[in-house]
C-alpha cells in the first residue's frame, strides 16, 4: 500500500518498510494503551490490523475528548513527543484487538538521520501534521488565525513556539 502526505509530496512508503523491518509486532487488546496522557511518549508504529484512538482529557470536565484515530494500513503514536521522550500530550488506545509494528522514538530519529532524504521526510510528516491540525482549527474558527499569535497556535497545537517556528521556516525558506 502507498501512502503519501498530500498531492505531489514525498512518499512515505520508506517509513513503512523502516517499520516493517525494525519494528516488533506488538498486540494490543480493546482498550490497552499504546501511549499515555503526561507519561513520556516511546512509540511510533505502523497499524496491520485494528484501530487506535486518540483522547485527552478536559481540565475542567476531565472527560474524555478523542482527538485522532489511526486505522489499519496508516501510522500510529505521539509522533512529535517521541522523537524526544517529551510527554505524551494524548493518550492513544486500541478501540478493538489491535498489531502495530512498532518501533521506539529512539529507533525513529536514528531512522531519520541516516541522509537527507529520510530528513526531509521527518519535516513532511511534520508539515502534514501540522496542516491537519491547522484545518481543524480553521474549519472550527474561521479567521481566527488572524488574531493569534505564535505562542498561542503552539498551545493549541500541544507544541512548542520553537517547533512551530522550524515548520515554517522550513516552508518557507524550503521553496523556490
Amino acid at each position: 500500500m502507498e501512502q503519501k502526505f498530500g498531492k505531489n509530496s514525498i512518499d512515505i512508503e520508506a517509513l513503512r518498510e523502516f517499520c516493517e523491518r525494525e519494528g516488533k509486532e506488538v498486540t494490543y487488546r480493546k482498550g490497552e494503551q499504546l501511549e499515555r496522557e503526561g507519561d513520556p511518549a516511546r512509540w511510533f508504529g505502523f497499524v496491520t490490523e485494528g484501530s487506535f484512538k486518540y483522547v485527552t482529557h478536559g481540565i475542567s470536565d476531565d472527560k474524555e475528548h478523542i482527538t485522532w484515530f489511526s486505522f489499519a494500513g496508516e501510522f500510529a503514536g505521539d509522533y512529535p513527543a517521541c522523537l524526544d521522550g517529551r510527554p505524551s500530550q494524548t493518550t492513544i488506545k486500541a478501540m478493538m484487538p489491535s498489531r502495530l509494528l512498532r518501533v521506539s522514538g529512539e529507533q525513529l530519529v536514528d531512522f531519520f538521520r541516516q541522509d537527507a532524504e529520510k530528513m526531509e521526510l521527518r519535516s513532511v510528516i511534520a508539515e502534514h501534521l501540522l496542516s491537519q491540525a491547522r484545518a481543524r482549527l480553521l474549519q472550527r474558527c474561521p479567521g481566527i488565525v488572524e488574531h493569534l499569535d505564535l505562542q498561542d497556535i503552539a498551545s493549541f497545537l500541544n507544541v512548542t513556539p520553537k517547533t512551530i517556528s522550524m515548520i515554517r521556516k522550513d516552508i518557507t525558506f524550503g521553496k523556490d
